[in-house]
């Protein structure tokens, strides 16, 4: 049987101010945002770092809404909802929030997804300009309707190396994490 309250306890001791698993809609994503606003402001922190974490928060979360794979998938409905399923945290540590997300992709987009996180990773804050400048102004449109600027607005906005991992899940699926840390202003819990 699930202990909820070990499950509150580890909650906790984490600093997860929300976590959430399932299909990420456009409604969800607008209620994420207005629990998580509500909740900083509950914990009063300064407003610059408020809308620093939230401006990190919605590229973050319309990159997971927008690009997550759309899958062929044969099964059960609860073999469907799992691939098709996300994962979203975000905590509030002593220096930082972390925002942690995950999610099932194709195995077949690993290497370009990764190439184009290295890429970015290695980008200063000059040249991460320059790049989001020049694929603002590259023109191309994705299959999503995106211009490719998701992750160079994290990194950008975040100040911060994008964390990542693929776990392989099977010859067809692997799972994509995504750790962004935002360095808070005020530094004491």
């Amino acid at each position: 049987m699930l202990n909820i309250y070990d499950l509150y306890k580890k909650m906790e001791s984490n600093k997860i101010l929300l976590s959430f698993k399932g299909a990420i809609t456009s409604e969800l994503l607008t209620s994420i945002l207005q629990i998580v606003e509500t909740r900083m402001e509950e914990l009063e922190d300064p407003a610059k770092e408020r809308k620093k974490v939230f401006n990190v928060l919605v590229e973050i979360l319309q990159n997971l809404y927008h690009h997550i794979d759309d899958f062929d998938v044969q099964g059960t409905p609860e073999e469907l909802n799992n691939i098709k399923s996300s994962i979203f945290m975000i905590s509030r540590m002593p220096n930082e929030y972390q925002i942690v997300t995950g999610n099932y992709l194709l195995s077949e987009n690993v290497h370009k997804l990764q190439s184009r996180i290295d890429h970015v990773n290695s980008l200063d804050k000059d040249e991460l300009k320059r790049f989001y400048k020049e694929t603002l102004n590259n023109g191309e449109i994705s299959v999503k309707g995106g211009g490719g600027l998701g992750f160079i607005d994290i990194a950008r906005k975040s100040g911060q190396k994008l964390e990542y991992n693929f776990i392989k899940t099977d010859d067809k699926y692997s799972f994509f994490t995504l750790i962004v840390k935002v360095e808070k202003i005020n530094k004491d819990i």
